[in-house]
């Protein structure tokens, strides 16, 4: 046990040290990196029987944003009958939680607007997509009434698709094909290696022969006879389906070799099917994620919410805090509470004037805004269902694009909407520098590299979104230079009346659930603040 605890510990410490957190908050929400173990402790939410007997009450908090965390915040004080108030800048709840469908409108902070026109039961989710079964995010998703449906993730009929790579450049390779080849060749390595005596030291006679039996099963090798030979099988697709009568397929070939299969780079997508966050199952609200964003608004009271609300100024005070803002009719207004929680993104926090302190604001802009950029295009027709045998799923590239989706609703329909792109950091700023028409053109002239004409000739509608280029948000997600500093652990702890909550200020960046979580924490320090008062 304490071997698995250290070993744990250190991932942790190696996750979230120096210049990697950044990197590793970002890595972590593409599912090419590790990450901790991310259920919660135990929680349990203020209840109005907390009160009875001690002559307290719930207090008035006001929550700046409408995002998850504050909705969160709203929702769980709530139920012990906290007074709680938000204020939002934009005219919805969720925040990044956002989906997009006919009739939405964006401006941008460019100046640019787009409104969307996707058919009826079209749509795209253009923030969080996609939910692990073992986030609190499905806990909350149960207690709303929050339909659920499977959203895939990994699926083997999608493509892998390189055209940067040292070998097999320019060609769309299924997923079920490249694991083929990449385990079958794997397995035939480390079979010859151990027959041959290279690991004598490491294995017993009866362990060699227990790993050769799980290495022909494995990776789909021949026997000894033939010195353990990859050749390839029908785990790898077939060109010709099997069929009646006398059609026994034929298996997709021919295998390519063993230097090709690596130098094409694809065994390195692998990881992204056993990271902790993206392993399937995963699931979806039907209907679209903001789902839930708008069931915690309900649960709320829509009277509790002010909508077109920009925070200008907050104020801590002896005894409360203040906030003063600019109402959706341009009017300047201010409120009083006892506290204030800011559930604003911390780059936006950093601009409004407040008399917490420069050290909280040094910390504030010590996050580092993570570009991140969004395509929809609806098509006329499911092409990628009818002809290619995809149902849902992922294709990963090393192109700008950086990843296809395909939807995970609506199968078998007559119509369609692709995620075009999901990119980030210099990707997305470069697609974001574009006119929207051009964004589009730029990422069709991608897809049709993997998918044929077919991705252009179909298209009907298209909508993207530059969430570093959105306003009050201005970040897909924040990275942390180091979450083990000084300013990490200061926005974790309250600037007198004032509280700080989001992803950000979790070890689940980019997930609903490290917003969630971050409420939940915050909840939890209020209502004991106030118990103890």
């Amino acid at each position: 046990m304490a071997q698995h605890t250290s070993r744990r510990d250190l991932l942790r410490s190696i996750g979230v040290a120096g210049g990697a957190g950044m990197l590793y908050s970002a890595m972590g929400a593409l599912g090419v990196a590790p990450v901790p173990d991310v259920r919660a402790e135990e929680y349990r939410a203020p209840q109005n029987s907390d009160f009875t007997l001690t002559g307290r009450s719930g207090k008035k908090v006001l929550i700046l944003g409408g995002g998850i965390a504050g909705l969160a915040t709203a929702y769980e004080l709530g139920k012990a009958g906290y007074d709680c108030r938000i204020l939002e800048a934009k005219g919805r709840p969720g925040g990044r939680n956002w989906t997009v469908r006919g009739g939405t409108k964006l401006t941008d902070l460019d100046g640019r607007t787009q409104t969307a026109s996707f058919s009826k039961g079209q749509y795209m989710n253009a923030g969080p997509a996609r939910l692990p079964q073992s986030h609190v995010t499905l806990e909350y998703c149960r207690e709303l009434g929050v339909a659920l449906e499977v959203f895939t993730n990994q699926n083997a009929n999608a493509y892998i698709y390189h055209e940067n790579s040292a070998a097999l450049a320019g060609e769309a390779m299924r997923w079920r094909t490249a694991k083929a080849d990449v385990y079958g060749y794997v397995s035939e390595l480390l079979a010859k290696a151990t027959d041959r005596g290279a690991l004598d030291k490491e294995l017993t006679a009866d362990d060699k022969d227990r790993l050769i039996a799980f290495l022909r099963n494995f990776g789909a090798i021949k026997g000894k006879a033939d010195d353990y030979a990859y050749a390839g099988t029908d785990r790898r697709g077939y060109s010709v389906e099997p069929g009646a009568a006398f059609e026994e397929g034929t298996v997709l070939g021919p295998v390519p070799s063993l230097s090709d299969v690596i130098a094409s780079g694809v065994g390195q997508r692998f990881s992204f099917e056993f990271g902790y966050d993206q392993a399937m199952l995963m699931f979806q609200p039907v209907g679209g994620m903001d789902a839930i964003p708008y069931a915690l608004a309900k649960a709320i009271g829509q009277d509790r919410i002010t909508y077109g609300a920009k925070a200008l100024e907050v104020s801590d005070l002896q005894d409360g805090a203040e906030v003063t803002y600019e109402d959706a009719q341009g009017r300047t207004r201010t409120q009083r509470a006892d506290f204030v929680v800011a559930a604003v993104p911390p780059m936006i926090m950093a601009r409004i004037k407040h008399n917490l302190g420069s050290d909280i604001t040094a910390a504030l802009k010590y996050a580092v805004p993570i570009p991140v950029g969004k395509v929809g295009l609806e098509y006329r027709s499911r092409w990628w269902e009818t002809d290619e045998h995809i149902y849902g799923g992922i294709t990963p590239t090393d192109t700008d694009l950086a990843t296809i989706w395909y939807p995970s609703y609506g199968y078998q329909g007559q119509r369609g909407t692709l995620i075009g792109y999901y990119n980030f950091g210099a990707n997305a700023v470069a697609y974001s520098d574009l006119p929207h028409a051009e964004r589009v053109a730029r990422a069709v002239s991608r897809g049709v590299k993997i998918h044929g004409e077919k991705y252009r000739t179909e298209l009907d509608q298209s909508f993207s979104v530059a969430w570093h280029r959105t306003p009050h948000i201005e970040a897909g997600w924040v990275g942390w230079p180091s979450q083990s500093g000084p300013e990490y652990a200061l926005l974790n702890k309250p600037a007198g009346h004032v509280y700080f909550a989001g992803d950000w200020l979790s070890h689940v960046i980019a997930w609903q659930h490290g917003a969630f979580t971050s409420a939940r924490k915050v909840v939890t320090d209020i209502h004991e603040r106030v118990m103890a008062a």
